[in-house]
């Protein structure tokens, strides 16, 4: 199967010597990340079936977030940890998405834009669900931020797991949504616009922004995502999933690499085929910052409020809290013999050996 990292190890070094001045150092640790994921440039260990003597090469991975070989697992331990927070409620997904005209100057400055998309976004609808012509509670939101669309061209937006429903002020009542609605999203778009603004006011480059902005629609969408268990599971890969998954790569040809998208609206099958540069900008161009948190808790979801969230449980009948929530899961079983099922034993520690472009007669994991 063609990998991501197929891609970067044939044209990364030609992308590098190009843009390499212009390059961010989150790009560079990307690619360099990707290019040496589970390959003997990181190490691993030598297994060996005690049974049929099948020998299995088990290499590192880089552990980076954008990596595709390396989000797999962690969405089903976000997963684990996440389930005993659930509240027996319709959830709801609601999604702001970056106006058109925000998004150049999105590319410049990732950080203040980013983070103020969570900011502006959260406190609007935390403010109309405290409303009590709406709501009247406080509510429990989980955040995560998404730059792509289907044909990874650059949109930013943030998708929100909520709870439907609120916590009153007095901890007494849960105050529950009204079926199959959560909060009027012409009124949350207006408030987060001006939200975003009054929160761009102070940033130096607010002059670089079209006056337009101001004035357009910005989009939100809100719609029933089912239970608490349905909701969560819809989530964790939005949490974990990277701009594109090695399936959806088909060929890498001639320098022009060629992937499959579904078409938004329709559903339809279709492919995109870029030049080898144009593929990897599009792509790295949804590597986040450095250190820059993409899912974000808010209200009775976040960590402050435990006490809180333990009310709202005891009045919907939920579980207590336990400790378990806060575990990290158990470690797996072990490597098993791909030929006989047998446990396989490590019988040899590899230390790294470099870049994997340079080495010859490699040894890939399956």
């Amino acid at each position: 199967m063609l990998e991501l990292a197929e891609v970067f190890r044939r044209h990364g070094a030609a992308y590098r010597d190009k843009y390499g001045d212009r390059m961010l150092p989150s790009h560079r640790r990307a690619m360099r990340d990707i290019e040496s994921c589970r390959t003997e440039a990181l190490g691993g260990q030598v297994y060996v079936c005690g049974e049929c003597r099948e020998v299995r090469y088990s290499y590192h991975s880089c552990k980076n977030r954008h990596c595709p070989k390396c989000q797999g697992e962690a969405a089903e331990r976000w997963l684990m940890r996440q389930d005993e927070l659930r509240l027996p409620v319709p959830y709801f997904l609601l999604t702001f998405t970056l106006p058109s005209g925000l998004r150049e100057v999105a590319r410049r400055h990732q950080k203040a834009v980013y983070g103020l998309l969570f900011r502006a976004s959260a406190a609007a609808v935390q403010e109309l669900a405290r409303d009590r012509r709406l709501m009247g509670g406080e509510i429990g939101m989980v955040g995560v931020l998404q730059t792509w669309s289907r044909d990874l061209a650059y949109h930013p937006h943030v998708h929100y797991l909520v709870a439907g429903g609120g916590l009153s002020e007095d901890g007494r009542r849960w105050r529950p949504a009204r079926e199959g609605f959560f909060l009027p999203v012409k009124a949350l778009s207006r408030l987060f616009r001006g939200k975003y603004r009054d929160g761009l006011k102070g940033e130096g480059w607010f002059g670089e922004i079209p006056q337009e902005v101001w004035f357009c629609n910005w989009v939100v969408h809100c719609e029933p995502v089912g239970d608490g268990q349905a909701a969560l599971k819809y989530l964790a890969p939005y949490i974990f999933r990277v701009a594109l998954s090695n399936g959806r790569l088909k060929r890498l040809a001639d320098g022009r690499v060629t992937f499959s998208y579904r078409e938004s609206g329709t559903g339809r099958a279709r492919e995109c085929t870029l030049g080898a540069e144009a593929f990897i900008h599009r792509f790295l161009q949804h590597v986040l910052p450095k250190g820059f948190v993409k899912v974000r808790y808010y209200g009775l979801f976040s960590a402050s409020k435990r006490a809180r969230l333990a009310l709202a449980r005891g009045i919907l009948g939920a579980p207590k809290l336990s400790r378990q929530a806060e575990a990290r899961g158990r470690a797996g079983p072990g490597l098993k013999c791909p030929k006989c099922g047998s446990e396989m034993r490590c019988v040899q520690r590899l230390e790294p050996r470099g870049p994997p472009w340079h080495l010859e007669g490699m040894r890939w994991a399956a």
